[in-house]
This record gives structure tokens, C-alpha cells and sequence, in this order.
């Protein structure tokens, strides 16, 4: 007898050990930092409840995420991860252009999942967060439940034929003000940056004037943003310029929303196609709104993104 249940003692442990393993992590709200390659990146969790969680990636490159902070609404009954890119926000700063790449964003990102113990999530991008969530999930797909991809950028020939666009709707002064200091690369000129506000307010976020959490990111953002994408978001001299995911949306199989704001520099026409290549996905315009919709309508942009995830969660 005695041998007997000598022999079910490592089958007992091994059930238990298994049990263990099923079991879902807690994810605690509060903020810290998760040591990444390069450095410590900066994370903060908020909401309550136990439904799966969001993970949520923030623009840029290089834009800490504090202007996505009304998407915190959505965790009446789960928890929403921020998390500041390596080079900005509160996380640690970075001048080392070999970590600014998709691949060291992927990869971080993958820590970010792994520190938190995610077996099963949403994915969140917003702009640039939309490049490296699509890259990530290519690579990664466990765990991932859906993905919300925001204002997308998929295609930089795409997004540069849309900024052409929406550069002409502009007054003829602030188009000649562009192109000659384009022509001359003088990007710091004080009529070119007037310029440039002119067309963020148009196309980046029209609720005027702009919000606390719009000035930190700003003030707040990296050097990864000049380096991988360029001096303005119409003028792309970055490592990003020959981006381009379309060939490979079809390979996302799971449910996938595509958001965009009515006067988005991502225009919806642009996002449709993108959700044309993405079996069964699904398409929202956030009236009214422009690139940031979280700040432009942030009530409308929040309800497209709750029923999205309750309609899956009820099946």
C-alpha cells in the first residue's frame, strides 16, 4: 500500500502544479517600472474587475501615452495597462538609435506581456502603436483575444498620399509656408512650426484649445520620433518611410476594429481599405473627431470600443 501511493504522490503534485499554472494572474492597479532591453520603462494600471484586460500602445514613435488616458473609462470591469515607450514619457530616455526599431518596440512589448503574466488580452494602438501592434501580432498571436487598431498607420506610401491631401484643403499661405521650408529643410523655422499647428488642429485634434494631457505629450516626447519618423506628421525622413503591412493584414485572424475620426490624418477612406483586408473586421468613424479621438470624443470613442468587446464577450 505503501508503495502504491508513493507511486501517485508526482501525479498528485503534477495536478496541482498544472492547476497552478491555469490559474490567472492578478493584475494589480498602481504604476512602475519593467526593466526592458536599453532600460526601465515606465507602466501604469488602472480599472477594476476581473474581464480581460487591455493592453494599450501609445503613438508616436516616441509619444507617451498621457493624452489616452480618457480610454481609462473602459476599465469599469477590467484593468487598462498603459506603458511609456522606451525614450519617453517616465520612462528612461534613450539616445541610442540601435534600440530605436520596430524590432526593439516588439520586443518590448513582449516584455511588457510576460511581466504581467497575460494569457489572454486586448491589443490597443493608437497611430504608431497601430504599426507596432500589427508587427507584434504577426510575430506573437498568443494570448492576443482582438485588436483595436486606432487611426492607423499601415502604409507610409498611403499615409504620405493622404498628408498631400489634406495639405491642399489649407489655406495657400500655410501650404507656400510648408514647401519652402520643406524645399530648404528648415524645420525649426518659427513660420514653419506655426504652419505645422495649423494643420494639427485641423487634423490631429480640433477640440481647441488642446488639453493638459496633449501639452505633456508633447513636451514629454522622444528622440525616437525625429529619428524613425521625421520633423512634422506630414514630413516623414525616418527609418519608418518604406513601412508598409497591407501585403500581410489577411494574416490577423483575430476579431479586429478599425477606428477613425471624421477629419483624421488617417482619413477613413484610407482605414477602410485597410479593414477590407482583414477577414470579418470591423470599421467605426468617430464623428466630428479628428486623430485623437480619445480627446476630440472621447464618450463616442469609448462606446465604440465597449460594444466591440461586448459583443465578443457575449458570444
Amino acid at each position: 500500500m505503501k508503495y502504491k501511493i508513493s507511486l501517485l504522490i508526482p501525479i498528485i503534485a503534477a495536478i496541482f502544479f498544472l492547476g497552478g499554472c491555469q490559474q490567472k494572474t492578478e493584475i494589480q492597479t498602481g504604476e512602475g517600472f519593467i526593466p526592458v532591453d536599453g532600460g526601465n520603462v515606465w507602466y501604469q494600471v488602472v480599472g477594476k474587475g476581473d474581464k480581460t484586460p487591455i493592453l494599450v500602445l501609445h503613438g508616436g514613435p516616441g509619444a507617451p501615452g498621457y493624452y489616452l488616458k480618457p480610454l481609462s473609462a473602459l476599465g469599469e470591469d477590467r484593468k487598462i495597462i498603459f506603458y511609456h515607450q522606451l525614450g519617453c514619457g517616465k520612462s528612461d530616455r534613450n539616445t541610442d538609435t540601435t534600440l530605436m526599431t520596430v524590432d526593439h518596440f516588439v520586443e518590448e512589448l513582449k516584455t511588457v506581456v510576460q511581466y504581467f503574466g497575460l494569457k489572454e488580452f486586448y491589443l490597443y494602438g493608437h497611430s504608431w502603436g497601430t504599426m507596432l501592434g500589427t508587427d507584434y501580432i504577426l510575430k506573437y498571436p498568443q494570448g492576443i483575444k482582438a485588436i483595436m487598431l486606432s487611426s492607423p498607420c499601415i502604409s507610409i506610401p498611403m499615409w504620405i498620399k493622404d498628408a498631400d491631401t489634406l495639405l491642399t484643403t489649407l489655406p495657400d499661405d500655410i501650404q507656400n509656408t510648408i514647401k519652402i521650408n520643406e524645399r530648404k529643410k528648415t524645420y525649426g523655422d518659427s513660420g514653419y512650426q506655426k504652419a505645422i499647428q495649423v494643420y494639427y488642429e485641423h487634423f490631429i485634434a480640433n477640440k481647441l484649445p488642446w488639453s493638459a494631457d496633449i501639452d505633456s505629450t508633447l513636451l514629454q516626447s522622444g528622440e525616437s520620433y525625429y529619428y524613425m519618423w521625421g520633423p512634422s506628421e506630414f514630413t516623414l525622413t525616418g527609418s519608418l518611410k518604406t513601412y508598409n503591412r497591407t501585403n500581410r493584414l489577411g494574416e490577423i485572424n483575430v476579431p479586429t476594429l478599425f477606428i477613425a475620426g471624421e477629419h483624421d490624418e488617417a482619413r477613413p477612406a484610407t482605414v477602410k481599405y485597410y479593414q477590407s483586408l482583414v477577414p470579418g473586421a470591423k470599421f467605426e468613424v468617430i464623428k466630428g473627431a479628428a486623430h485623437l479621438t480619445m480627446q476630440d470624443k472621447p464618450a463616442e470613442n469609448n462606446k465604440v470600443i465597449r460594444d466591440f468587446i461586448n459583443i465578443l464577450e457575449k458570444k
